[in-house]
């Protein structure tokens, strides 16, 4: 997919891969994942095919601690992590874990608390994701896209709806456009609810291919209406903090 895309074979894509791989390590599987799909193609993108700068952007509900530990000293690689506070790995995750000595302020997590819902996502997107992508300016960006967010997950407590995952890919793309020629790749991760999945997917799928299938999700309006779905305090807490931590870093940069 990622060799597809950068020979513009095709404007992104959706791999739709199973195991997922966004826990595997270099040395071991785990959490479900054997090969940390992410981790291959953005190694492929630098060690073959002649980039310099890769981003992967993982909001899986767990944490995506395999890429984080596989490119923790590496600044070829940022590694954004958005997923709820504590889920799993257990002790993984945390904000202050920003990047090994050679290549600090490369990773940025965002420990999101139980109960976020699309208003905290998009304010962790417009204030946070976003501009750390900008920042970097990375030559491709690779999604690990994980549906565990939605709120009949079993496996997380999280409430990003159909129209939520929909909002996050157009950022995404968008900011593709804008910094890297379009160079998207989105790769399946986890998503138990059976019932759920297919309509955040859907979504996905809509808002890279830039059409609209007719399928209405017949979850939305209830879930669009749970109490909480605006950015909470707690919520800000987070974001806040993470923009203070990207502050910092430009300034050491600088």
């Amino acid at each position: 997919a990622a060799e597809a895309v950068l020979a513009r074979e095709a404007e992104n894509a959706y791999a739709l891969v199973r195991p997922p791989g966004h826990h595997a390590m270099t040395d071991q599987g785990f959490g479900f994942c054997i090969f940390n799909n992410g981790a291959v193609a953005a190694r492929h993108l630098m060690e073959n095919l002649g980039l310099s700068r890769v981003a992967i952007l993982d909001w899986d509900a767990h944490h995506g601690n395999g890429a984080q530990g596989i490119f923790w000293n590496d600044p070829r690689v940022l590694t954004v992590s958005i997923h709820q506070d504590g889920a799993f790995p257990p002790g993984s995750g945390a904000w202050h874990e920003t990047g090994g000595a050679e290549a600090t302020g490369t990773n940025l997590n965002l420990p999101m608390p139980p109960g976020t819902g699309v208003g905290g996502y998009s304010a962790a997107f417009e204030r946070v994701i976003v501009p750390a992508l900008e920042r970097f300016a990375p030559e491709f960006i690779l999604v690990a896209c994980g549906f565990d967010p939605g709120p009949q997950d079993p496996l997380a407590r999280l409430m990003v709806h159909s129209d939520g995952f929909r909002e996050m890919t157009e950022r995404v793309r968008e900011c593709a456009e804008r910094i890297c020629d379009g160079r998207l790749v989105l790769f399946h991760e986890g998503g138990y609810s059976r019932a759920y999945v297919p309509f955040c997917g859907l979504a996905v799928i809509e808002a890279l291919a830039g059409v609209d299938s007719g399928v209405e999700d017949p979850f939305l309006k209830g879930y669009a209406g749970f109490p909480y779905q605006s950015l909470q305090p707690q919520q800000e807490a987070v974001i806040e903090r993470a923009e203070t931590q990207i502050g910092e870093t430009r300034k050491g940069e600088e």
